[in-house]
């Protein structure tokens, strides 16, 4: 603003400048949508007085985990994903986000609001009701934290770097037993109903719904590494696989391509990951054994590849569980959108994991993440794979031969 001491004697000159200083300042006006600090933890009393003892809700008397229980995480990661998206949240609001009382929202109320509309995956309706504002102003809000988180936590899932996956092995090897083991994956079907002039086999799946693949590939700590989705439910899991990123870069040697074991008799064990009968035997992903005659050794194998292809389904079972946006049958979503709704969740499940924060066990789907879905089979078997899954069955009977031996020993 120019002092007021350089006033023009010109008539136009001075509207032109008053003009100029309107605009600026209309533009300013709109880039400060926050309420003042000492206003920003309004929102929580209000909300907690309101909801805490709301019927239908089985909330913790205590504040703090009533928050968790709402928002599925502790205030203070639930403020360190305020910090991710402040910025875009401030510099590109969302038009007519005031509330009853004709403030403007706190970043900190429209980010509580977008959680609250993902963990609960209840209407727009019920969530504005539940903070005082409208079904658009959910609808606005949750889809700009949406589109903040998806640009401003990418590094909270990415494929580990070389140190990170040598933690990540070290893992597996010592709490499962698996040696240059690097993941489990598992895929998940978000429902949906579609309009009739969007319907197609592509999207029917096979127990009849129209839904959308979630593929997911996590670590020891069911953390996801990798993710792919957005295409339609009819696919298979194997297809599903070769459709993905993963797939490409290690059948071109750009993933899963590390340091490998060299066991005693000169057999090797690369880099890989594990999965479910879904799944093909492919030299990097091993499938279990099947059939009721197989021997001690493949029962050895089998009996330490489950826990290991159970954290993936745990994954997804705390992932649609803790955010129930995706357990929920989607109603005519946007199918371009669907795909960062879908991602938003999965980097809130890492962000927690990150934070040290964790998720209720209780959260998490009573059954299985695909309830009422019959487990598909691939016959697929790539003979390098079917040798590569022999040298792991050699391996694990010899390590439970000498620790048979050693215990013995010791007695």
């Amino acid at each position: 603003m120019a002092p007021l001491q350089k006033k023009s004697s010109k008539t136009k000159r001075k509207k032109k400048k008053t003009k100029k200083f309107k605009k600026r300042s209309s533009k300013e006006i709109t880039l400060v949508p926050v309420e003042p600090r000492t206003g920003e933890t309004d929102w929580w009393d209000s909300f907690w007085h309101k909801n805490s003892t709301a019927p239908g809700y089985s909330v913790p008397t205590d504040e703090a985990e009533g928050f968790k229980y709402f928002f599925r995480m502790s205030q203070s990661t639930f403020e360190y994903i305020c910090s991710l998206v402040r910025e875009d949240l401030i510099s590109r609001p969302p038009s007519g986000l005031i509330n009853i009382e004709g403030r403007l929202l706190s970043v900190e109320k429209q980010v509580a609001i977008a959680l609250r509309r993902l963990a609960s995956g209840e209407s727009q309706v019920l969530v504005g009701a539940a903070f005082g504002v409208g079904q658009s102003t959910v609808s606005q809000v949750t889809w700009r934290f949406i589109e903040a988180l998806e640009e401003r936590a990418r590094h909270h899932l990415n494929w580990p770097d070389f140190d990170r996956m040598q933690e990540i092995k070290r893992g597996f090897e010592v709490s499962y037993g698996l040696p240059n083991c690097c993941g489990a994956v598992d895929a998940t079907h978000v429902m949906m109903t579609l309009p009739a002039v969007q319907t197609s086999d592509d999207w029917c799946d096979q127990e009849k719904n129209y839904s959308m693949l979630l593929q997911g590939i996590v670590d020891h700590e069911m953390r996801f590494i990798d993710m792919v989705t957005g295409l339609p439910g009819g696919m298979t899991y194997s297809r599903l696989l070769k459709c993905s990123t993963i797939f490409k870069l290690t059948e071109n040697g750009d993933r899963l391509n590390g340091n490998v074991r060299t066991l005693g008799g000169g057999d090797v064990i690369r880099e890989y990951i594990v999965g479910g009968h879904s799944y093909p035997l492919l030299p990097w992903l091993m499938t279990p054994y099947e059939g009721n005659s197989i021997s001690s050794a493949q029962s050895i194998f089998n009996h330490k590849h489950g826990p290991v292809r159970f954290l993936a389904v745990r994954a997804l079972s705390l992932l649609k569980g803790g955010w129930r946006i995706l357990s929920k049958v989607m109603w005519r979503p946007d199918k371009r959108k669907l795909p960062s709704i879908i991602l938003t969740c999965c980097l809130l499940h890492n962000i927690i994991i990150d934070c040290g924060d964790t998720l209720h066990p209780d959260v998490a789907l009573s059954g299985h993440h695909d309830s009422g879905y019959r487990e598909q089979h691939c016959k697929q078997v790539d003979p390098a794979g079917k040798a590569m899954r022999e040298n792991l069955c050699k391996h694990l009977q010899h390590a439970k031969q000498l620790h048979v031996h050693g215990s013995s020993d010791v007695l």
